[in-house]
């Protein structure tokens, strides 16, 4: 099995085609400015920050209570669905670099993902649990839940047309709709949500959370990634991060996501960072003369001098002390 790398899930063959695509969907979104909102803190709602930084002319800052990296002002829900469905970036994520990455993104992403999620069943005494995944994109991960035969039932709810013909052609069951307009109908039918890379990109967490909460049985399991805005990565790179982006409006941290959960009728809740990208990331950028470090700093010494001796134990101990920009959280719906 290869090496997780950045390459091995974001082939480099695309890089510039994606770059100016990019470019194109950010300058339309730009062109609505003039209509992003103000919001107070997404996790702990605390209207204390200081301002961060500045990318693509959109402004993030810190909430100086938990932490959260977050953008304000930022766009509302009406102009990212406007942008999602037009992205030009997504195109090409859908037509080339999904397709050639899956391998590396099924073993080394999906498969882990998978084994956490059994393993949290299995400890909360779940029998042939019903799962439910919201924005699977392709469908990876949620089709080896389905050959895995440890769920008694696998659904996925994806608004995307898209992405929701791709879960079909998996032979998955799945709802073209938004949360919002699914959970009416079918309150407290799940024990597991299951929720990749999503939270990130949503305007009101909060209300996503409750929504989201609905699904589940009093006792049932909600599991999520997303990034760390306190990771290794955002920390040394800063606006350079490709955690940093117009999409990326909600940088939680493992104690503003359990902040967040706990608000909204969550208990029990489990933050790790199993991350394995943050140093490579950070090597690349200064590779390529992105980013500079000193010649006599640790940091120099193991990502450019002696990254094949020393860059899998660096990033072992990145992982392991909560300081990896990749975040996993477990969290129990209450009674």
């Amino acid at each position: 099995m290869s090496t997780l790398s950045v390459s091995s899930i974001r082939s480099d063959d695309f890089k510039e085609a994606q770059r100016e695509a990019y470019a194109r969907d950010v300058a339309r979104l730009l062109l609505h400015s003039h209509d992003f909102v103000e919001v107070d803190c997404p996790a702990c709602r605390s209207k204390r920050r200081i301002s961060a930084f500045s990318k693509y002319a959109c402004q993030f800052v810190n909430c100086l209570d938990c932490q959260t990296i977050y953008m304000s002002p930022r766009p509302t829900p009406a102009l990212m669905d406007d942008y999602y469905s037009n992205s030009e970036n997504y195109r090409i994520w859908k037509e080339h670099i999904f397709p050639a990455s899956e391998p590396a993104r099924r073993d080394h992403i999906a498969r882990p993902n998978l084994d956490r999620v059994i393993a949290a069943c299995q400890a909360a005494g779940l029998a042939l649990p019903h799962l439910v995944e919201i924005g699977p994109g392709f469908g990876t991960f949620s089709q080896l839940a389905q050959q895995s035969g440890f769920f008694g039932s696998v659904e996925v709810i994806e608004r995307n047309p898209d992405m929701a013909s791709e879960c079909l052609a998996r032979g998955l069951k799945v709802h073209q709709m938004a949360l919002e307009d699914f959970t009416a109908d079918h309150a407290g039918r799940f024990d597991v949500a299951v929720c990749y890379e999503v939270i990130e990109h949503i305007f009101d967490a909060s209300l996503f959370l409750q929504t989201l909460r609905s699904l589940l049985r009093p006792g049932g399991l909600f599991i999520l990634t997303c990034p760390n805005g306190l990771g290794y990565d955002t920390q040394m790179l800063g606006p350079l991060s490709p955690a940093v982006d117009t999409e990326h409006v909600n940088l939680f941290n493992p104690h503003a996501m359990r902040v967040l959960l706990q608000s909204n009728g969550f208990e029990r809740v489990n933050c790790e960072t199993p991350g394995r990208l943050d140093a490579d990331i950070v090597r690349r950028a200064v590779l390529a003369g992105e980013t500079q470090l000193d010649a006599t700093s640790l940091d120099h010494h193991v990502l450019v001098a002696n990254f094949a001796t020393l860059g899998a134990a660096f990033q072992q101990f990145i992982a392991s002390h909560g300081l990896s920009g990749n975040m996993h959280a477990c969290a129990t719906r209450t009674a």
